[in-house]
């Protein structure tokens, strides 16, 4: 069977494009689960604000998203994991401290870890994901979890 030389050429740079598009996009139709891991056990995050395949959603605030959720109670100073099973990775990571009337304070990771804090009390985390392509967004997301220090 003779294939035209046309349509080879058509169907070889139509499979060269397709395999470029992949890589400016993102799978699934959301944002990977993450979870945080501590003393060998895992917690669920709460997926809050995010963009993803060309459709985005905003929620509220993490202290607002989680005020009628469970808090994870942890030990002063006990360190935290970040676990998320997704490729790529993101290219940019950001986490970030709340407390009821006070201003949020963003904290230093080291590798995918965190310290829990040393005083008691209950604590909201923002989580945020960056994915891009050069200088280019291709997905983010932001997660919300509460810690509560006893």
């Amino acid at each position: 069977m003779h294939i035209p030389k046309g349509l080879f050429c058509f169907a070889f740079l139509f499979g060269v494009c397709l395999s470029g598009c992949t890589y400016n996009s993102l799978q699934g139709d959301t944002p990977p689960n993450v979870f945080i891991v501590i003393a060998g056990e895992s917690y669920p995050t709460k997926l809050g604000t995010y963009c993803w395949q060309e459709r985005c959603v905003d929620t509220s605030g993490p202290i607002d998203m989680l005020k009628n959720s469970e808090t994870i109670k942890v030990e002063p100073g006990q360190t935290i994991k970040f676990m998320m099973d997704f490729e790529p990775p993101p290219t940019t990571i950001e986490l970030s401290i709340f407390r009821e009337n006070e201003e949020e304070v963003s904290i230093e990771l080291q590798d995918v870890h965190f310290s829990a804090p040393t005083q008691k009390g209950i604590y909201y985390y923002s989580y945020s994901l960056r994915w891009q392509k050069d200088e280019l967004s291709i997905g983010d997301a932001h997660y919300a979890f509460a810690l509560e220090v006893e």
